[in-house]
């Protein structure tokens, strides 16, 4: 008999597994899921959890989709992958022409990767080789202070220097970070963006920035920015791995712009939580610079699953339901009662602030220590909405709901009654 044949999964799981942003000393217990439906989530014990963060933020349709699934099924026993240099099939063809017809702007090419980091990793070689290409190098980057763009090495050097980046900061590339803009400081903002020199291009995660603490900011200024990049000959990348595919209130939050970024990184939502996918967008100008006889302008990057046509199957399934009239209402019913809850509790004594963007509103708590990713409170309010049956993971002492656009006005009307519970007892 095995020695792990006695042991519970939680156990076993300790014996084997490094969970990610987890100090493994005395963690709080890992709990073993057995399945998924709908906006639900059930444990070994038949405990049943609303998943009102869709987990990490990519089952915008919930768990299990029925729809998603038979398409993937179907996949698996066509093709289930190819080598994607010097090959191509048609669920990769198919989903690049329909997300060039959704994306805001003049979108022209796709290329795809394997999550949101590699998205934001080639989005940047194409920023710096491009001017490379064009025999002007550029080596510098503009980003907001407290952006979170990924885990591997370009993506952490352009998010914000954090607990996340403090053992690495010494090998990070040299990024130029400004701070979100408001009307006290968008016009300092444009003018320090003019005196920039060797600047590359500016990624930015529109309207929300997502790790950084759900800190929210008007589109209007960020069109601002665009504008004087674009006067200053600096690209632009909009990371949309968080906010794409309806989070926002729109299906990209670059709809809510005037000007339009000249590429966009895509993930989370693509496959509609089914298994990862990574995609990143270009204008012609820039697939321009690359197209040559001189093989040194090739975009040298790829990776083993790169347009895996099971994850492509995945993202076109999900778009059909995305598209679908009865998404666009519950988005927009989402966004109405994160809009009614949010006025119901503004001002509460223990909230320092309050905020909404779309389906997606983030609650911030009063604390001495003031607001911080690793404030003691944060165990406190994950586990008093975990022992309620709701999977809501604070970051420090912000909590925010981020559901699947399937969730009923019961569950909400939970969620948000646990909340205010919350606010009292806590």
């Amino acid at each position: 008999m095995s020695s792990t044949s006695k042991l519970s999964l939680a156990e076993r799981d300790q014996r084997v597994i490094w969970h990610p942003y987890t100090q493994m000393k005395n963690p709080l217990p890992h709990i073993p899921i057995v399945r998924g439906e709908g906006v639900y989530v059930f444990d070994e014990n038949g405990n049943r959890y609303i998943d009102a963060i869709s987990s990490w933020w990519v089952n915008i349709h919930g768990h299990s989709n029925p729809y998603i699934a038979k398409k993937v099924a179907e996949q698996l026993t066509t093709l289930e992958h190819v080598i994607f240099a010097g090959f191509t099939h048609e669920p990769a063809v198919l989903l690049a022409e329909r997300l060039l017809e959704l994306l805001p702007g003049k979108q022209e090419k796709v290329f795809y990767t394997d999550n949101g980091s590699t998205a934001v990793e080639v989005a940047l070689k194409m920023c710096l080789q491009y001017w490379n290409n064009l025999d002007t190098p550029k080596t510098k980057v503009l980003a907001f202070k407290n952006a979170y763009h990924g885990d591997t090495f370009g993506a952490m050097s352009v998010s914000g220097r954090s607990i996340f980046t403090d053992a690495f900061n010494s090998l990070l590339f040299d990024v130029e970070f400004i701070d979100l803009p408001n009307e006290e400081n968008i016009e300092d903002l444009v003018k320090h963006i003019s005196s920039l020199e060797n600047t590359s291009c500016f990624i930015f995660e529109p309207l929300i920035l997502g790790s950084g603490g759900m800190l929210m900011y008007e589109a209007r200024h960020l069109d601002q920015l665009l504008a004087a990049c674009r006067q200053n000959n600096i690209l632009t990348i909009a990371d949309e791995v968080m906010t794409g595919f309806g989070r926002t209130g729109t299906f990209f939050a670059c709809e809510q712009l005037v000007n339009k970024p000249d590429i966009y990184c895509l993930s989370k939502g693509l496959t509609g939580g089914t298994m990862p996918l990574g995609i990143t967008t270009c204008t012609a100008d820039i697939f321009k610079a690359f197209f040559s006889d001189d093989k040194l302008k090739t975009l040298y990057h790829g990776h083993s699953f790169t347009a895996n046509p099971i994850a492509c199957v995945a993202s076109l399934a999900s778009l059909d339901i995305l598209l679908a009239p009865a998404t666009l209402k519950n988005i927009q019913r989402i966004s109405a009662r994160h809009t009614s809850f949010l006025q119901e509790i503004a001002g509460h004594e223990k909230i320092r602030s309050v905020r909404q963007t779309g389906t997606i509103i983030a609650i911030e708590w009063k604390t001495e220590s003031g607001t911080s990713y690793l404030s003691d409170l944060r165990n406190q309010l994950y586990a008093y909405f975990l022992t309620r049956g709701i999977i809501l993971r604070p970051l420090g002492n912000i909590i925010y709901i981020l559901a699947p656009y399937i969730i009923s006005d019961a569950d909400l009307d939970y969620i948000y009654k646990t909340i205010k519970s919350a606010l009292e007892e806590i």
